[in-house]
């Protein structure tokens, strides 16, 4: 449990306001969705609610938080496809990056997700795939996010 003396989320909790808010999203060329981000749990936890509509029925929530004993982010990323996928990692260099071991039919490999050209009212978001470990990566889904000023219009 949480030190009760030290009631504020550490800074590292805010690494991931850059995502926050009401997003359109975008990827391939007729790719179209939104995503929601906010911040609960009294600023220790990250909530998205993803949705692909009209492009594809495919919805997810994540959570995501700062674990200061690790001094890493954790995120839990389920959907409407049955899926649970957890992941670890950072904030370096104007990047986040958090990714985790996967195996399929026997094959081991890592996937990453990585938010960069992050701005004010912008970001780009690629899921990725390593068969050598990490030494090198291939981009399996780049999302392009632009931010939504008024979400009921």
């Amino acid at each position: 449990m949480g030190d009760k003396s030290d009631p504020d989320p550490p800074p590292e909790a805010r690494q991931f306001d850059f995502w926050l808010g009401d997003w359109k999203v975008t990827w391939g060329e007729n790719g179209r969705g939104v995503n929601r981000v906010e911040s609960i749990l009294d600023g220790y936890v990250i909530l998205e609610n993803f949705d692909a509509a009209p492009t594809m029925p495919f919805r997810g929530l994540s959570v995501s938080t700062f674990n200061r004993r690790l001094g890493k982010w954790q995120q839990t990323w389920v959907d409407n496809q049955g899926n649970y996928l957890d992941f670890i990692g950072e904030y370096d260099s104007g990047s986040m990056i958090l990714q985790r071991e996967a195996t399929l039919d026997g094959v081991t490999f890592l996937q990453r997700m990585v938010w960069h050209n992050i701005a004010s009212n912008r970001l780009d978001w690629n899921w990725e795939r390593s068969d050598d470990r990490g030494r090198t990566w291939d981009v399996v889904w780049h999302i392009h996010y632009e931010r939504v000023t008024d979400p009921s219009g």
